[in-house]
């Protein structure tokens, strides 16, 4: 049962990151992309495979980590499931955030997405990037010389 649900997830997620990439700007990738739906049932996964994988030996481990006694936690199926789940999840979600931000802002975001499907902090980084470099090169520059003279604050 634990494969079948760890391919699930995989499966489950593919469809919006589908939507964000190929069709941004359609209604529909709109109305699914406002909904936080996808994220409870992630998250619910993720409570599940979660409390099955705690034990007092690596809630210990996990209060004080470190990285071999986290290998270790990881190298359990269980825990390696759980922890994938919490990619998928928090992937998704910045994925989402980098979405409505260019949806706001005019910013183009496919690269950015489609990096964060594949290594989220990547996808990031890449919008930060983005972003200041919109700011620093296309954005409109004021002209202080006309908004200054006396005749424009008549």
């Amino acid at each position: 049962m634990l494969t079948q649900l760890f391919n699930l997830s995989n499966l489950f997620v593919l469809p919006f990151w589908a939507l964000m990439i190929l069709l941004p700007n359609w209604s529909i990738t709109r109305r699914v992309m406002e909904s936080y739906i996808p994220f409870v049932m992630l998250a619910g996964l993720y409570l599940y495979l979660f409390t099955g994988s705690i034990t007092s030996e690596s809630a210990q481990a996990l209060a004080n980590p470190h990285l071999a006694d986290i290998a270790r936690f990881f190298a359990d199926q269980r825990a390696a499931a759980t922890g994938w789940t919490h990619f998928l999840v928090m992937d998704l979600f910045v994925g989402r955030w980098i979405y409505w931000e260019g949806q706001k802002t005019g910013i183009f975001t496919t690269h950015s997405i489609l990096l964060c499907l594949f290594a989220g902090p990547l996808g990031l980084l890449s919008h930060i990037f983005t972003t200041w470099i919109k700011q620093i090169f296309f954005s409109p520059k004021e002209d202080v010389s006309v908004s200054n003279s006396p005749t424009s604050q008549a």
